[in-house]
Order: C-alpha cells, then structure tokens, then sequence
C-alpha cells in the first residue's frame, strides 16, 4: 500500500476545504437547520460546478467526504459518491441526477426477510426506510431480493415511487419509499449488493473521519481558552487524557480507513479491511462524540454552538451501514474461516 498522496488528490481535499470554509459556516447551517431538511442546496451546487463526481476516484471521493465531515456540511456526499462509484464499477452511466441508495439487505448475515421484492419483470414491491437523500433525489439504487431469493441492486427513477419525510435526531429529513409494482432495472451481476454496500459503508467511515478530526480540533481549541480554577481547562489532567485518548483514535481511524479505500479502488478482495475501518469508525465517533460534549460542558448542548453537530453527526454514522458490534461479527466470521 501506497501512504502518499497524489497531487491531484491533494488538490481535491484543498478545493473542497476552501469551498466548504467559505460555504459551510455555523451560521449557515444554522439557517439551513432552521429550514427543516438539513440539506444546503446552494452548497450542493455549488460543489457540483467544482467537481465531476463520475470523473474523481475512491481515493479523491474520500478526500472531499473527510472535508464534508471536518465541516459537518448539510450535503448527502457519503451516500450520492458512493452510488456514482457503483455506476462507474458496473458500467452504468451517470448523469447530474442526485442518487441515493435505499437499502436495507446489505447485512446478509442478518435472518430479515427482504424488504423490497422483484417480480419477473424486474418490478419492485415493498418499503425501504430511513433511506438518507431520499426525498430529493432523482434516482435510487435499490436493494431487492429476486423471485430466485438472491438480492440485486436495481435502478429506480425516484419520481416513480410514493415518498414520505422522516425526521432523524440531527434535523436531518430521511425518506419512507414505498414501491408499488415500481419499474425498475437491475443493474450488475450477484456480487452487486455486495459491492455497493462496501462503497457505501468505507464513504461513511470518510465522511466519519472529518467528522472526528473536526470535533477533536473544536474540542481541543475550546480546552486551551476555556478557564476554570484560574487556568485553562486543558491543563487538567482528566481533560488532557480525553483529548489524548482521541488524538489516537482518530490515528487509528486513518490508517484502517485509507487501508480500506486503497483496496476498493485497486479491486483488491477488501471485506474484512471494511468492517476494520468502520469498526474504527464507529467507536471513535461515540468517543470522541462524547468527549465533545463533557469537555464543553453546557456549551456541548447548547443548540446555538457548534459541540452538538458534531455530537449528533457522529453517532447517525457510527450505526450506518452497522455499528461497531456488527462489524466485529463480520471480522469474526472472516477469522474464524
């Protein structure tokens, strides 16, 4: 494995991180919060004029999502990148739409009957839930099992299906999608559920690692001017091991998620190198979540500051796509073949 980075990738993370300091501020976001949907629609465009995500790599793609995370911006990368990397893999062309995945059969260890069914002809039947991006998007990439029982992934014009608003507990607004007999088209072979579920779980660590890299740096900003006893509260010994303790986390977070990403996009075997980076993923995301807020103390849950973003960002992603215990399973089941 290569440790360096291209030039072009670097100039990727740089163009996100200038486009995001001057777009994503907490006082936008506050004004976009308040707008009810948590999605910046004028950023969203704004990073599609700057970036052609059909032409950026794994690696680039993730650069940008830890620059989306580090900033906590409004914008669904993790899961749009993920599904135009799909597109690319299986051959299928895409377009400008905004795509989203509604799935909920990755996990195949899990004993769920399917959620979604296909008939014959390709038609979906059943619901999909908590799918993020829902409402605004123009296609979907939808899991469904077959009439033969295996799940394949199939291409869905969103403007097809019934769609209802779900909230979720950091604003954002998911969707309930129901198919009705919906046209669709299956796309890929029987390894695509699979593929597709890898892409979107290793965006989401991505995006997770700039959540965790920005949280630590507000918390330790705030411990160095923050002042109690007459000193600064970093000084403490309690506070400066917490900090520490994530300072690690997130190293180790890195190196498993840059590990991950590298294999996927050399189409190297990379399952058990995925559930390692999103295990990281999650527990450092939980740690450093509340690390945030017990370091700024009342200010972490004060709706006007910046800790309880961070706080609520971190915890959707250490469940998405399987939490830490789920992960461990996966690596168990690998070890133990």
């Amino acid at each position: 494995m290569d440790f360096l980075f291209t030039p072009e990738q670097d100039e990727a993370a740089g163009l996100a991180a200038e486009i995001l300091r001057d777009k994503a501020t907490p006082d936008r976001m506050k004004a976009v919060e308040a707008a009810g949907d948590r999605f910046d629609r004028e950023l969203w465009a704004t990073l599609g004029d700057a970036f052609d995500w059909t032409d950026l790599g794994l690696v680039e793609l993730a650069r940008v999502l830890v620059e989306v995370g580090r900033t906590v911006a409004p914008v669904p990368l993790a899961v749009h990148g993920a599904c135009v990397a799909f597109l690319g893999q299986v051959g299928q062309p895409a377009d400008r739409a905004l795509y989203a995945a509604a799935v909920a059969e990755e996990r195949d260890h899990l004993p769920a009957a399917p959620t979604v069914v296909a008939d014959a002809s390709g038609a979906l039947t059943g619901t999909k839930t908590l799918v993020r991006a829902g409402m605004p998007a123009d296609a979907l990439l939808v899991t469904a099992t077959g009439a033969d029982g295996d799940v394949g992934v199939y291409l869905v014009d969103a403007a097809s299906v019934d769609r209802q608003p779900q909230h979720t507990s950091d604003g954002d607004v998911t969707a309930l999608i129901t198919f009705d007999a919906t046209p669709a088209t299956r796309i890929g072979d029987e390894t695509s559920p699979h593929r597709l579920g890898q892409l979107l779980t290793v965006c989401a660590a991505a995006e997770q690692l700039g959540v965790t890299e920005g949280a630590l740096a507000l918390t330790a900003s705030y411990a160095k001017t923050r002042e109690q006893f007459g000193r600064p509260i970093g000084t403490f010994q309690a506070v400066s091991q917490r900090l520490a303790d994530g300072f690690i986390d997130v190293l180790g977070q890195r190196l498993t998620l840059w590990q991950a990403v590298w294999r996927l996009e050399q189409g190297l075997p990379a399952a058990t190198e995925v559930a390692v980076a999103k295990l990281w993923a999650a527990d450092a995301g939980h740690r450093l979540a509340h690390t945030t807020v017990h370091v700024h103390g009342g200010v972490g849950i004060d709706l006007d500051g910046e800790a309880h973003r961070f706080f609520t960002t971190a915890k959707r992603f250490e469940f998405q796509y399987g939490g830490a215990t789920d992960q461990a399973l996966t690596i168990g089941r690998a070890l133990a073949q």
